[in-house]
């Protein structure tokens, strides 16, 4: 099964899953954006009014700063993967409880096994917590974290989350420098997979 279908089978099973939480209340569910094959897997928290009204992450205020910030180190939205640890809207664009999160992540974890990418960034301190528990985002923003994921070892930037950038100049200032990491730090992560896939090549011979 190829990327697109194995994604088109998750969302249907998600779209029929009536023990999701807030499914009710919201108008649509809200699955993901972009590449299958992308090598930049952006996670946020959360679905907004506008995401909720079209069903898609990041179309509302902090979409089109992510999408200015993409412009900024030359990459199209359209070439990365981007979604949420929760994927229906919470009533008043509330925080998602830990038990939404958990609710939410066998599904998030098919979508990440699927898309497979070079480097995770995490937006907000919600997406953190799935590969970086017990850090504060003011500490650890911007810098590259290994991560053991599931038998792997990954890739992982925090960042800010673009809505709290635009509510403050200081924040937008290092989610821009954060930003500007991003081509050598998944330039890096490009050459550390070359040996692996060397040695995997050198064992089918």
């Amino acid at each position: 099964m190829d990327k697109l279908k194995a994604l088109q089978k998750i969302k249907q099973e998600m779209l029929k899953d009536n023990s999701l939480p807030l499914k009710k209340e919201a108008t649509n569910l809200v699955f993901g954006d972009g590449n299958p094959n992308a090598e930049i897997f952006f996670l946020g928290e959360g679905p907004g009014y506008w995401e909720d009204q079209k069903g898609i992450p990041f179309v509302g205020n902090a979409g089109s700063l992510l999408n200015q910030l993409l412009r900024l180190i030359n990459i199209k939205r359209e070439d990365v993967f981007i979604t949420n640890v929760i994927h229906y809207r919470p009533p008043a664009n509330r925080d998602p409880t830990p038990e939404e999160i958990e609710a939410f992540s066998p599904y998030l974890d098919r979508i990440i096994a699927v898309i497979n990418p070079k480097v995770f960034v995490t937006l907000g301190r919600f997406s953190m917590g799935k590969f970086l528990p017990n850090a504060r985002i003011s500490s650890v923003h911007g810098k590259v974290h290994k991560v053991n994921w599931r038998g792997r070892k990954i890739t992982v930037v925090p960042m800010y989350h673009p809505a709290a950038a635009l509510r403050n100049n200081d924040i937008l200032r290092q989610i821009k420098e954060d930003f500007l990491k991003l081509p050598e730090i998944l330039e890096k992560a490009r050459e550390l997979e070359k040996p692996e896939q060397e040695v995997k090549q050198m064992q089918l011979i």
